[in-house]
């Protein structure tokens, strides 16, 4: 199904149109707004709101937030928190890196669906670059089978038209993941002398490994946000250095 765009080419989806690519119902979306978790669609003729990417990515962030457990008022506080300058791209990244503490995602589906999924015809470039980022494995022996990573397809497909090379991506993606480990275990070094230890030695409770584990997933999301929002800040301003005076 086509969709509408603006005089820039930027999709224009209508409340049915937003929650359909979303996967939830016309009811959530209208709730959302009501809350303020969405904002509000821009209204045009006929009175009609049109929505945009900007929304689309909130909403599947806000979806990505409720399936890792987080109430509504948790939600609201992650969001309030985030800066508001954020791109659609900027909220799919961190709805990729939330939903990466969830359990294990990958699924098996053919060429066909993973197409049908894409809103594109995938060329084998395409798919090279789709795995280079960690969105999917090729099946072997099997060319038309994948396992593909569900929560990660959306962001991969909008990096898809980014003028990047394939090594380049490979290289990239080794140095993000060699300092994310860095990173993990440093904060988990942390939590675990400044939180774990005290709380283990105050015996306040018999179950202190279950009681760490809750601790934990709360405290993932969180942990997510600061991340990703040190990091994108950091990179824009290392990018402005390299490129002034160019």
């Amino acid at each position: 199904m086509d969709v509408a765009t603006d005089q820039e080419g930027v999709p224009r989806y209508t409340v049915d149109e937003l929650a359909a690519r979303a996967g939830v119902t016309v009811r959530t979306v209208r709730f959302y707004g009501t809350r303020g978790l969405l904002p509000p669609p821009a209204i045009g003729a006929r009175r009609v709101g049109h929505y945009g990417p900007g929304h689309l990515s909130r909403l599947a962030l806000i979806e990505e937030l409720r399936r890792q457990g987080m109430t509504l008022a948790a939600i609201e506080r992650y969001l309030e928190q985030l800066p508001p300058d954020l791109s659609a791209r900027d909220l799919a990244v961190h709805r990729a890196l939330v939903a990466s503490w969830a359990p294990e995602s990958a699924e098996t589906i053919t060429r066909r669906d993973l197409e049908r999924r894409a809103g594109r015809a995938l060329t084998e470039r395409d798919v090279d670059r789709l795995a280079a980022l960690g969105v999917l494995d090729r099946t072997p022996g099997d060319e038309d089978t994948f396992r593909l990573d569900g929560s990660l397809l959306r962001l991969g497909v909008e990096l898809l038209d980014v003028p990047i090379g394939h090594e380049t991506i490979l290289a990239s993606r080794t140095v993000l993941l060699a300092h994310a480990r860095a990173a993990a275990q440093e904060l988990s070094r942390l939590f675990q002398e400044q939180v774990w230890n005290p709380y283990r030695e105050s015996g306040e409770d018999p179950d202190h490994l279950t009681a760490m584990k809750s601790l934990s997933a709360h405290m993932q999301p969180m942990v997510i946000q600061a991340l990703v929002t040190a990091f994108q800040r950091s990179l824009s301003e290392e990018l402005r250095t390299a490129f002034r005076g160019r």
